[in-house]
């Protein structure tokens, strides 16, 4: 039976449309792909495979699914879009190796990836038969600098990542006119993810919190809230921007200083000056 239906033209024909008309629609609807890896996406998630914002920020808590969302778009943009060059950042080169492995993963698990096959391959770099490279790379500004027309920026673990390295890496962005997102948990009122997510112009801003993740149970958050403490508990799973511990005066603080249409710090806090 197998011998005759790879031998009938009319099969051969059938078999080859239905996968062009496959492709097709995966390339437009990025959850297509996902499902077609085994995943199905929460509806935050289906909502953000399916825009074309050029920016976006994802302020979700720690087992949401932020990796797996960031990593089903990058191996979207890798198949679909050829000749794209797709870079992974975080704080440090394990991180980046951590979410290259779930991108990775995901694309293992497409049931029939004929669209693009990877031709070379690293614990660091995968590169396809269509000119498209996903990269992870360390979170250091002295090793990123020679990449430039980048289709998708991804900066996981943003609000960890130096300021000056963020101001290096934008460019990048400049003439390919790629896209960038950055996922992360609070990390403090301080820093460019803090700034963009309360500040930035352009961003489409995505913020899901642990108890809006129907995989983290409610006696868990529970438990996990004795265990670290507050400080910690309001951060990385309801994605609060709690000051730091170090902070002489609280951010807010320091915007009314700066800010003359605001009530001035001294008059605030009672200092003398």
């Amino acid at each position: 039976m197998r011998q005759n239906y790879l031998s009938n033209p009319i099969m051969i024909e059938a078999a080859n449309n239905a996968v062009r008309k496959r492709i097709e629609r995966e390339k437009g609807d990025a959850v297509l792909m996902a499902n077609r890896a085994g995943i199905v996406p929460d509806a935050w998630q289906a909502d953000l495979l399916q825009s074309d914002a050029r920016q976006m920020i994802l302020l979700c808590s720690r087992q949401s699914g932020k990796s797996t969302v960031s990593s089903i778009l990058a191996i979207h943009e890798a198949i679909y879009q050829p000749n794209s060059l797709i870079l992974l950042l975080s704080p440090s080169l394990r991180q980046s190796q951590e979410l290259f492995r779930k991108l990775k993963d995901v694309y293992n698990e497409l049931d029939s990836p004929s669209l693009t096959q990877p031709i070379e391959e690293s614990a660091l770099r995968t590169e396809f038969d269509n000119g498209s490279r996903i990269i992870a790379l360390p979170g250091k500004e002295a090793t990123i600098r020679g990449f430039s027309g980048v289709s998708l920026l991804i900066v996981d673990e943003a609000s960890r990542v130096p300021d000056e390295l963020y101001q290096a890496i934008r460019p990048m962005l400049a003439v390919s006119g790629g896209r960038i997102v950055l996922l992360s948990t609070p990390f403090g009122k301080r820093g460019f993810f803090y700034s963009e997510w309360t500040d930035g112009q352009d961003w489409r801003r995505v913020k899901i919190t642990a108890d809006q993740c129907p995989r983290i149970k409610t006696e868990w958050l529970e438990r996990e809230r004795q265990m670290i403490g507050d400080w910690w508990y309001l951060q990385e799973y309801f994605c609060e921007f709690v000051e730091t511990d170090d902070q002489v005066f609280s951010y807010d603080d320091i915007q009314a200083a700066l800010d003359p249409t605001l009530e001035p710090l001294f008059q605030r806090s009672n200092l003398q000056i």
